[in-house]
């Protein structure tokens, strides 16, 4: 998914990785730490790839197997919407059909 930005949590490395595409449209933006407060920075990059500016909110999932997730919130209220959308429209055709 285009709009979706993923971290998978690696321990231990600190060498710091600049932004590589790693296949078309796939990228490993780098290594940031958690903070104190269990903050980071998402790479500059990252960032403008996914047009994420100061105030956003950011949805964060997770996997035990595969890693972090971090995607804006406003693109799962479009999925969400098309999905109730389509709900939606599956139930007024199930009231016509009676």
């Amino acid at each position: 998914m285009k709009s979706m930005i993923c971290m998978i949590c690696m321990t231990n490395m600190k060498k710091t990785i600049n932004m590589t595409e790693v296949a078309k449209g796939k990228y490993l933006y780098g290594i940031v730490t958690v903070g104190e407060r269990g903050q980071i920075v998402l790479p500059v990059e990252a960032r403008k790839h996914f047009n994420i500016k100061p105030g956003d909110k950011l949805l964060v999932g997770g996997d035990l197997k595969k890693g972090i997730a971090v995607m804006k919130a406003s693109i799962m209220k479009e999925v969400a919407m098309k999905i109730l959308g389509v709900m939606g429209e599956a139930k007024k055709e199930s009231k016509q059909e009676q």
